[in-house]
């Protein structure tokens, strides 16, 4: 599964923001794998990386294992027209999800068709993302929404970036701080390091924040980012990755500083400053038919899909559209695949030296909300335009909302610091003046600089 989240990240094109989720679309393939015949049939086995013969009971397991992952919800769903025949064989072994019918009006199927869209993702998704036609004879769709809350909320600050893409902008920063230094790594790859930080969720999913050279591409950090992951698909030998509690001092990553300094209090600091975003995508999957197996599959001179129906049919329209949030109290996700087949008094002087690691996203970067248990991606992307930090006078902590404009929980309160100071709040001496091994000591959180 992390293949084709890979492959599917490595086509992504420039240095725009995007979202995808091969876990919402590889189950579809597989059920059309199951159905196909010819070249189209070998051309979905090498997207789905399964034997014809195992792609449905596969596609069945996988779908009730997404399901049961907390916070992760999943359902499949498949329309024809009335007139069109179906072989019991292959409609009994799809799994179990909504059936429907399409009427042939394409303003009736779209209401249809957006309205479980809706009610599927929560209403982060409002639209299927698919061509409905007069002549579509069937739709199968897959939707999939991930929700988690972090295990350590972020606290929210203003982030002014002193350079790169984001400067000058006043951004929603958020800011936490955690003795657990391997909360952060460092990968070497061919193309460079990449800096992986890893926010914990209370549902078992997690999300790595992956930020690599300026240089490097999306494709290039995603990439990599799936390569530090193991099982689901992913690399059989995962990159290896330098913990924080490893890594030498001065700047051994993008975004990182690493130090000595002075502190009241033995325990080690990694303190982090990343922005929250709100990241959307809408793909036509037709527009890279080899990416997913679907050149031939959507040659509509003949039909393709022998073990469907008795009529010849051909993929008319593929596409998903995928939703992303992360903000001070967690994440959420939703994405829609669909298929149409047609026609965040004086203290004592400091006693101990520790070891002080900064990591800051303040320039885009990518993302991976992962299993953890699993390693599976759930949803990946990149993140090109960071949540603005509120202007309106009303906006205060007594009633916040989240990035999609969400009222925020009782149980999920977030408090606005004020810009902080150079060193974590335990720090005595001079702010930001290192023992040893500093590189490029502190600015004030309010504007910051890699």
């Amino acid at each position: 599964m992390n293949r084709l989240t890979r492959r599917w990240a490595g086509s992504l094109p420039g240095p725009c923001g995007s979202v995808v989720s091969a876990t919402s679309l590889w189950p579809l393939l597989a059920l059309l794998q199951d159905a196909a015949g010819g070249p189209a049939r070998d051309e979905l086995e090498d997207a789905t990386g399964l034997p014809a013969a195992e792609a449905a009971g596969a596609a069945r397991i996988f779908l009730e294992a997404l399901g049961a992952i907390r916070g992760t919800r999943s359902a499949l769903g498949l329309w024809t027209r009335a007139a069109l025949p179906l072989h019991a064989g292959w409609k009994a072994r799809l799994p179990a999800g909504t059936t429907g019918s399409l009427t042939g009006s394409p303003a009736i199927d779209r209401g249809v068709l957006d309205g479980w869209t809706e009610e599927r993702t929560g209403g982060l998704i409002r639209s299927m993302p698919v061509q409905i036609k007069k002549d579509t004879r069937l739709v199968l769709a897959a939707a999939q929404s991930v929700r988690t809350r972090w295990l350590r909320p972020f606290l929210e600050t203003d982030v002014v970036p002193k350079d790169g893409p984001w400067q000058g902008r006043y951004l929603l920063g958020l800011h936490r701080t955690t003795s657990l230094l391997d909360r952060v790594a460092v990968a070497e790859t061919p193309d460079g390091p990449v800096t992986v930080l890893k926010v914990l969720g209370s549902t078992g999913v997690d999300v790595h924040l992956l930020l690599g050279a300026p240089d490097m591409t999306p494709a290039q950090v995603l990439g990599h980012g799936i390569g530090t992951l193991a099982g689901a698909g992913g690399s059989p030998v995962p990159l290896p990755l330098v913990t924080g509690d490893r890594l030498p001092y001065g700047e051994p990553g993008p975004g990182l500083r690493v130090a000595n300094v002075r502190s009241r209090t033995p325990q080690p600091v990694l303190d982090v400053l990343t922005v929250a975003f709100r990241a959307a995508a809408n793909h036509d999957l037709l527009a890279e038919p080899t990416l997913f197996g679907l050149s031939t599959a959507s040659d509509a001179s003949r039909g393709h899909f022998p073990a469907v129906s008795p009529e010849p049919l051909a993929v008319g329209s593929a596409g998903q559209g995928a939703v992303a949030v992360f903000d001070a109290a967690g994440f959420e996700s939703a994405t829609v695949t669909a298929i149409s087949v047609a026609a965040g008094g004086m203290p004592p002087p400091p006693r101990y030296t520790v070891r002080h690691i900064e990591v800051a996203f303040d320039r885009p970067f990518g993302f991976l909300a992962v299993h953890r248990t699993s390693r599976l991606v759930l949803t990946a992307g990149w993140v090109t335009e960071p949540a603005p930090f509120p202007e309106d006078p009303e906006y205060d902590a007594q009633d916040e909302r989240d990035v999609h404009g969400n009222h925020r929980h009782d149980d999920e309160p977030v408090v606005r610091v004020q810009p902080f100071p150079d060193t974590h709040p335990g720090h005595g001496g001079a702010p930001g003046a290192p023992v040893q091994g500093a590189a490029g000591q502190g600015t004030g959180r309010q504007a910051v600089s890699p």
